[in-house]
């Protein structure tokens, strides 16, 4: 929850690097977090099958888009990529897919143009 916590505090911080662990949490407790307000919303009969939407759940999540794609950014920028790569997320299937990879390497080992590596600052 630390995770998630940290990312919110860096609500519009589209600068620097992002860990792994930083990025893999936040989406873990993001996708809780979601599913959880589905069940709510399910309930208390705010859910819309037509649609396919809840109120709460969509509340969370247009509240929690610009950090989420501020910390994929950060996560690109950590594998030495532009954030721009995250327009990819735009082409079907294909895009998600090349995103998802790009998420799960390993950040550049020393500093990039993004910043110094985040492992080597927490350490």
């Amino acid at each position: 929850m630390k995770w998630f916590v940290i990312v919110l505090k860096k609500y519009a911080e589209f600068s620097g690097r992002s860990r792994r662990a930083e990025y893999w949490y936040y989406v873990l407790f993001y996708v809780l977090i979601l599913v959880g307000l589905s069940i709510i919303d399910s309930a208390t009969g705010m859910f819309d099958a037509e649609r396919g939407v809840g109120v709460l759940s969509s509340l969370f999540a247009l509240g929690t888009l610009i950090p989420t794609i501020a910390v994929t950014v950060r996560r690109l920028h950590d594998t030495d990529r532009s954030g721009w790569w995250i327009l990819l997320e735009l082409v079907p299937v294909i895009g998600g897919i090349v995103v998802l990879v790009f998420t799960c390497l390993d950040g550049t080992p020393g500093s990039n143009k993004y910043g110094p590596n985040p492992k080597e600052v927490a350490a």
